[in-house]
């Protein structure tokens, strides 16, 4: 087996300061998640990311920039350097970045610009507004970021003799692929886009000096990978249009100078048993306690757990949800909707406007419907997957509505515990409709009143239907977990090494 050198914004682990002295805290996200299930087995591994806080920053300091090594079990913990461990742990890498450098490379570039424009959530007529300030914070902080982790990457490679698995991890580092090749030849590149890639027309949005930038960044890897066949597709088209590639779909390749690209969907997933788990545990039971009055006497509850991120679509699920009880009264002290929300980068602008929406929306749908004893919309700012499993266990509805997604994992999730014969409502518009559609209800994005009689749907659906949706899905999810979709990327990718 080669090294491998993982490469992802966030890591694995994060460092922070405290009277009793340094303590350590486990990434959270559905992607930190699936990669410490491939690093923590591997041999020789090494995780590339960013220093998220100062003590990140100074532990990197402390070991000379050297990576550092973190057990997990049963909480993350920092090992010295001559000690030895039994169970799993990870090589961990910190790349200090500047402040204001990364405040453009990630505040101004990958996020809201990149994010916004995958996603499909500019309007065109009145935004985005291209810059001067825009380009400089391209090249001074996106491109330069993408070099320091660049060099980083490289040097892990070099170290391991110049022959290793290099796997670069979503939209903040498009460009690290292409500076990798120049002093790694013999590495085996791939870069995983765990967003949506939107057609030719959705990237001219951006100047070509960045597009074609960023295109040809991701053509320096040996595969490019999606989590369905259509965003692969659309980056093949971007790769024939932007760049002149010379594009087989139905190999799903290109050709580019004397370089063979393949373009790969291997759709994410969840780690079953760890999920299984913690729906066991009496944290969840503690939760599911408290929540249990939502579905006695014959109540019904409508779940849905998001980052507030406009992608999300959030505010028209609950006027869907509005709709509905302006249609169906009787409803009204017999469902709520149950929304569990963490609040997403409020530093940008975008976001912070988007949870101010959030809010009024509730508060509009609550003043309309509510009765004595009960208001429709519960709404919950946290963050706390706990919590959400037993929302997930108790839901007659699952609402998953987004405007786009690459994947979504709450899906799989859900679908995994439910223990009410629960219902998914899906939007076409998700990764994970490929896997799942023909076990839920789909919903289309944009249309509130079809939101609003797909949740009418699942509320009255005998149960048999239900369970038999229920089950197809579970069962999808089960047979496609996340260690397959670790295990096909590197199967795929051992293949092409030299």
């Amino acid at each position: 087996m080669l090294p491998v050198v993982l490469a992802s914004h966030r890591g694995p682990a994060s460092f922070s300061r405290t009277p009793s002295g340094l303590t350590v805290k486990r990434g959270a996200g559905g992607l930190v998640t699936a990669l410490m299930g491939l690093a923590e087995h591997l041999t020789d591994a090494v995780w590339v990311c960013a220093a998220a806080t100062e003590a990140d920053a100074a532990v990197a300091a402390e070991h000379e920039g050297h990576s550092v090594e973190i057990a997990f079990t049963p909480e993350p913990e920092l090992l010295a350097q001559d000690e030895t461990f039994d169970g799993p742990s990870v090589n961990v890498r910190y790349v200090e970045v500047d402040p204001e450098r990364h405040r453009m490379f990630y505040g101004e570039i990958a996020n809201p610009l990149l994010w916004f424009v995958q996603h499909g959530l500019y309007g065109r007529a009145m935004d985005p507004d291209i810059t001067a300030e825009t380009h400089r914070a391209f090249d001074e902080g996106y491109v330069a970021v993408n070099r320091m982790f660049a060099d980083t990457v490289a040097e892990e490679v070099e170290q391991r003799g110049g022959r290793a698995i290099v796997m670069l991890q979503d939209y903040h580092f498009y460009l690290v692929g292409e500076m990798v090749r120049e002093r790694c030849p013999d590495a085996v590149i791939s870069h995983f886009v765990h967003i949506p890639w939107p057609s030719p027309d959705g990237w001219r949005i951006l100047p070509p000096t960045m597009r074609e930038s960023l295109l040809r960044g991701l053509l320096g890897c040996d595969v490019v990978a999606f989590h369905t066949r259509r965003f692969a597709r659309n980056f093949l088209a971007c790769a024939a249009e932007i760049v002149d590639c010379d594009v087989d779909m139905r190999g799903m390749a290109m050709r580019c100078g004397d370089r063979a690209i393949a373009a790969r969907a291997y759709p994410i997933s969840v780690d079953v048993e760890a999920v299984d788990k913690l729906a066991a545990s009496e944290e969840v039971a503690a939760h599911r306690a408290t929540l249990t009055s939502y579905v006695e006497d014959g109540q019904q509850l409508v779940v849905r757990v998001d980052r507030t991120d406009p992608s999300k679509n959030i505010v028209r699920g609950f006027r869907a949800f509005g709709i509905l009880l302006d249609e169906h009264p009787e409803l009204r002290g017999k469902v709520t909707f149950l929304a569990s929300l963490m609040p997403s980068r409020t530093d940008v602008p975008e976001y912070a406007d988007y949870l101010a929406q959030v809010g009024a929306v509730v508060a509009e749908v609550n003043a309309r419907h509510h009765m004595e004893g009960w208001q429709p919309i519960d709404l919950r700012l946290q963050e706390d997957l706990a919590f959400a499993l037993a929302a997930y266990q108790l839901a007659d509805l699952l609402v998953v509505n987004a405007v786009n997604d690459g994947m979504n994992l709450v899906a799989k999730e859900a679908v995994l515990v439910n223990q009410r014969d629960g219902v998914l409502l899906l939007s076409e518009s998700t990764g994970a409709h490929e896997e799942l559609g023909p076990h839920a209800l789909t919903l289309h994005p944009f249309d509130l009143q079809q939101q609003a009689d797909a949740m009418w749907t699942g509320l009255t659906m005998p149960t048999a239907d239900r369970r038999r949706l229920l089950r197809g899905a579970a069962d999808e999810v089960r047979g496609n977990d996340v260690e397959r979709w670790l295990r096909r990327q590197l199967d795929d990718l051992l293949a092409k090494a030299p």
